[in-house]
């Protein structure tokens, strides 16, 4: 890996930072679920995607596909970070026929390779650019994040039912496990555990990680590419509004922009988290 644990955990302070402050200049965003997932969105561009921020429609490329769009403000954090366009354009987030948009666009950002929007929808598409590899014998990978909210939907489980019986070994399924949605806990809005085991029937190697591990993220990304009989899913168990104490684990947070004050409170409290580094191996 080109990049240290210890230079991975400082970039994500600074996406955090900058996650809060793209939001609250467009006064709407969905915190909680974007601060919980930027160690996923740091591992896969800096240690795990085959990718060229100078050549972002080049061929043979890892696609990725974000199905939770709304969390968006990760990814565009850290695709500024590794060069995919000017740090500046953060804080347009959100504007009228600016790059970022609430919701990714490729019309307005080419690097993508899809327009999220409605939930449940991203496996499927990964499913259709997973199997289509296959069929031209390409060798890149398809990997697809979605939320453990979207589980409710039924054409997730469509997809799923059909990578498992595709045996679409090309594909990786990243699950943010965070436990909540817009309504609330996902247990109680709609339970879905035995979540991995569910998985395992429809056919499907199964890999639960702690979701803020860099260890275990990148890791867990490497077995799924070793693993040729099936597609894979890593169940990433996260913590909504990571590194802001008083959005963690709130629903409340999933979709509300933070005021001046409580964002000033948070870039606090992410900025705190810099003294708890531990270099790898300590």
């Amino acid at each position: 890996m080109k990049y240290t644990i210890e230079d991975l955990e400082k970039i994500a302070i600074e996406v955090r930072e900058d996650i809060v402050k793209m939001i609250l200049k467009a006064g709407a965003g969905h915190p909680a679920g974007s601060l919980g997932m930027v160690e996923v969105f740091v591992a896969l561009y800096y240690a795990i995607l085959n990718h060229d921020p100078k050549n972002p429609n080049w061929e043979d490329r890892d696609r990725l596909i974000l199905s939770n769009g709304h969390i968006c403000p990760a990814r565009y954090a850290v695709m500024s970070h590794v060069g995919y366009f000017e740090h500046k354009e953060l804080l347009k987030f959100g504007g009228f026929g600016r790059i970022l948009q609430g919701h990714p666009d490729k019309r307005f950002l080419p690097s993508l390779e899809t327009t999220s929007g409605p939930l449940g929808c991203g496996l499927a598409q990964g499913c259709g650019i997973a199997i289509g590899a296959k069929m031209d014998k390409k060798r890149f990978r398809t990997f697809v994040i979605t939320s453990d909210g979207e589980h409710d939907e039924g054409n997730h489980w469509e997809a799923v039912a059909f990578a498992g019986k595709n045996n679409l070994s090309n594909l990786t399924l990243i699950v943010d496990r965070n436990n909540i949605q817009i309504d609330g806990f996902t247990e109680n809005v709609m339970p879905l555990e035995p979540l991995a085991s569910k998985y395992q029937a429809f056919g499907w190697s199964t890999i639960e990680i702690d979701g803020h591990n860099f260890s275990e993220i990148v890791n867990a990304a490497n077995k799924a590419r070793a693993i040729y009989e099936n597609p894979t899913v890593i169940i990433a168990k996260t913590i909504p509004g990571k590194g802001v104490p008083f959005m963690e684990g709130n629903p409340n947070w999933h979709a509300k922009a933070p005021s001046s004050d409580e964002a000033k409170q948070a870039i606090i409290d992410i900025r705190t988290m810099q003294g708890k580094i531990k270099t790898y191996g300590e």
